[in-house]
């Protein structure tokens, strides 16, 4: 039975034989074929859909690291900011521990469903006057002032986390993918894969490194225009950072990788998260459709090899932000209590 990404990397984490192991058996997410995807690129494309880890976003591979290794240097309480998904995790995993759990929120810059989360697992809740980075610089004073964890991913555990799933990808194709597509956000994600296929090629577990291909929202493109976005503006609220706290390890890791960091619209956005619903049968939230938005960009423009492997992180569900699935969608259809009228409003009479 899997019991969690800690237990099963244990060899290949900052952890040891005496660190308390706060997991809710994150991890082992499925690798699924898209092959719709696949015939829009040319490429064998597949989703690494991380809504399937246990409060619906990758968060909870950092989370699991992040909080164990509180609990094991005695923290009592930990803090985050967040756009949603952190604090979900956070709270979940605090909740699971037995620690108080403060989340620092951007006032009504929050997606309903993960706002909910936080909330039901017992978070205290702080909207801030301010966007993301202001409630994580705010966070970030907080713990180095009184007894608390910071756990976003400023925090390395975290990224020793999310680095499992590059691992989890080598082992089900049994080697790296050519090219990697993530969404960009706090930038701590694409770091952490590049980390993580970085040291399966250093121990022989892939012949190969991917290119690293990351895709900010065209309003919240800090990397990709070279200055911070004092107001990021973006549908996929996931991604609304204007100033990535892993902005130097993401330019590492594109460098290193040969990969890029482009920008996508807010319309390519919600064209593939329609696509990923409609025709991959795959609901995502919004800022997980940015990496497909970007290998569909980058498809046009030459940038994916024919018959090459790629990769899509989709990183949280679609129930994280039900808003936008509900508004986006036809309104039902009114009929009478009738058969035939059922059968006509389905064209099958």
């Amino acid at each position: 039975m899997w019991r969690g990404l800690i237990e099963a990397y244990r060899d290949r984490l900052p952890v040891s034989d005496t660190t308390p192991v706060v997991t809710l058996h994150e991890g082992n997410t499925p690798l699924v074929p898209a092959p719709v995807l696949s015939r829009r690129t040319g490429a064998d494309v597949y989703l690494k859909v991380e809504g399937a880890n246990p409060t619906g976003s990758f968060k909870d591979r950092g989370m699991t690291m992040a909080v164990s290794k509180a609990v094991e240097e005695g923290s009592k309480a930990i803090i985050c900011a967040s756009t949603g998904n952190t604090s979900a995790s956070a709270a979940a995993y605090a909740a699971r521990a037995g620690l108080t759990c403060a989340v620092l929120v951007p006032q009504g810059k929050i997606a309903l469903g993960k706002l909910a989360q936080a909330l039901v697992h017992g978070a205290k809740l702080l909207q801030v006057n301010g966007n993301f980075d202001d409630c994580l610089a705010l966070a970030s004073k907080l713990s180095q002032d009184f007894p608390v964890s910071l756990v976003n991913s400023v925090n390395i555990f975290r990224l020793h986390g999310q680095k499992t799933a590059a691992f989890e990808i080598v082992e089900a194709l049994g080697t790296a993918p050519d090219v990697h597509c993530l969404p960009v956000g706090n930038a701590g994600n694409i770091s952490a894969y590049w980390m993580g296929y970085q040291e399966d090629h250093a121990a022989g577990n892939s012949k190969v490194v991917p290119k690293m291909y990351g895709f900010q929202a065209s309003g919240a493109a800090p990397i990709v225009n070279g200055r911070v976005v004092p107001e990021p503006s973006t549908i996929a609220t996931a991604i609304r950072i204007g100033n990535p706290a892993s902005w130097t390890k993401a330019l590492d890791a594109r460098d290193a990788s040969g990969g890029l960091i482009s920008a996508v619209t807010d319309r390519e956005i919600l064209s593939a998260y329609r696509l990923l619903a409609r025709e991959v049968g795959v609901f995502v939230e919004l800022g997980s459709a940015a990496s497909v938005a970007g290998l569909l960009q980058q498809a046009e423009a030459g940038m994916i090899p024919a018959g090459g492997t790629v990769v899509c992180t989709v990183t949280g569900h679609g129930l994280k932000d039900p808003e936008w699935a509900i508004s986006t969608a036809p309104s039902p259809t009114t009929i009478k209590n009738d058969v035939i009228a059922a059968a006509q409003a389905l064209d099958l009479a």
